[in-house]
């Protein structure tokens, strides 16, 4: 078993930076792909980034590339999602992801095998 625990999340400005945290339990978190999703109310939870699980490889989706990283610290059992100029329509419960030896693109929640709580970031004026 893997255990996700998002932290991070709050209320913040349009053009404001938040970063959250993805800490996960077990000792085989390096060999996952990581992760992130967001889901607004009454959407899909869609796609926002991912880190291949040797750090080398990432993606992100269009809404967000320029404006977010994500990067991993195995030592710590610990991915990031550094959000920045954030804006109204960023607003949305975050969700980190494991995905065991996960390949590119790492868009498919479906090939996620574990999955945190959620945290929420609320984007306003």
């Amino acid at each position: 078993q893997v255990q996700l625990v998002e932290s991070g999340g709050g209320l913040v400005r349009a053009g404001g930076s938040l970063r959250l945290s993805c800490a996960a339990s077990g000792r085989t978190f390096s060999r996952y792909a990581m992760g992130w999703f967001r889901q607004a109310p009454g959407k899909e939870r869609d796609f926002v980034a991912a880190i291949s699980w040797s750090g080398g490889t990432t993606n992100f989706a269009d809404s967000v590339k320029g404006r977010f990283t994500i990067s991993r610290d195995n030592a710590k059992n610990t991915v990031y999602l550094q959000m920045n100029s954030l804006k109204f329509e960023d607003t949305a419960v975050y969700y980190c992801a494991a995905d065991y030896m996960g390949s590119w693109p790492f868009t498919e929640p479906l090939e996620y095998d574990y999955w945190g709580q959620g945290t929420q970031v609320t984007v306003s004026s």
